[in-house]
């Protein structure tokens, strides 16, 4: 899908590119008023458009819709954009055709969030876009909130209502071996009884462990090492690892 060669109607692989005197000279024609000067500069920049959509592309979304709205982007852009500045136009360009395309992408989010949050998410936004231009860097949350005059719990608890939900079964973290869920990272407080209970009959499954086996789990599942790194301590290749500790787990579920 992501190797289309027309997006709405447009042939990608014949899109113009732009030098940037021709863009200077473009520019001071369509800020005085030349709407053709203004298309051309659209034109000569959908490339731009069509490098960051690359950037969406795990997410499932239609490309022609995708390419739509960064379009709008980059026209808010060319509106925008200051000649005086002294900034290449895709610099400027890049960050407003993202940021439409996640407005886009919060809007349609499967998870409600109310305007006033969404509002106050954008500013946000804004603020940080504004205040990087001014500082040259990124600016802390505490700038931010004074220059928004908000709280800075009221801005941090916007930005979290806007994040995409992650499902319970999104791999965090895989080293070659079975890999570690979301799900396999949350607490039930609910269950502390048995979670007591469980703690003790591990404890007493690993004692019937031998040392070494006992000593890879640990390594592996108390202390986060990958399997190369307790090969390395251990002083066995990591295939034996692999196999040592798969025998292991399956001894513990026997006895646990």
């Amino acid at each position: 899908m992501y190797n289309k060669v027309e997006i709405c109607g447009v042939n990608t692989s014949k899109l113009p590119v732009l030098n940037n005197q021709t863009m200077r000279q473009l520019f001071e024609r369509a800020q005085k008023g030349d709407t053709s000067a203004r298309e051309e500069i659209i034109s000569g920049n959908l490339r731009l458009v069509l490098s960051v959509i690359q950037r969406f592309s795990n997410r499932g979304e239609n490309l022609d819709d995708l390419f739509q709205i960064g379009c709008i982007g980059l026209m808010k852009a060319v509106d925008n954009f200051d000649l005086s500045q002294n900034v290449r136009f895709s610099t400027y360009a890049v960050p407003m055709i993202i940021g439409e395309i996640r407005r886009y992408l919060r809007d349609n989010n499967h998870i409600r969030v109310s305007r006033s949050l969404r509002d106050i998410a954008y500013k946000t936004l804004q603020a940080k876009d504004a205040l990087m231009r001014q500082y040259n860097r990124d600016a802390t949350m505490e700038e931010i909130a004074k220059y928004m005059d908000m709280d800075v719990s009221d801005i941090v608890f916007a930005l979290d209502a806007m994040q995409e939900p992650v499902s319970l079964f999104e791999p965090v973290y895989h080293d070659g071996g079975d890999p570690v869920y979301v799900m396999d990272q949350i607490g039930d407080e609910k269950e502390q009884d048995k979670l007591w209970l469980d703690g003790i009959s591990i404890r007493e499954a690993l004692d019937r462990l031998g040392e070494r086996d006992r000593k890879i789990i640990d390594l592996r599942f108390f202390q986060g090492k990958t399997q190369m790194e307790v090969a390395e301590e251990i002083g066995i290749s990591q295939a034996q690892v692999s196999r040592l500790e798969k025998g292991a787990l399956a001894y513990l579920k026997k006895h646990v």
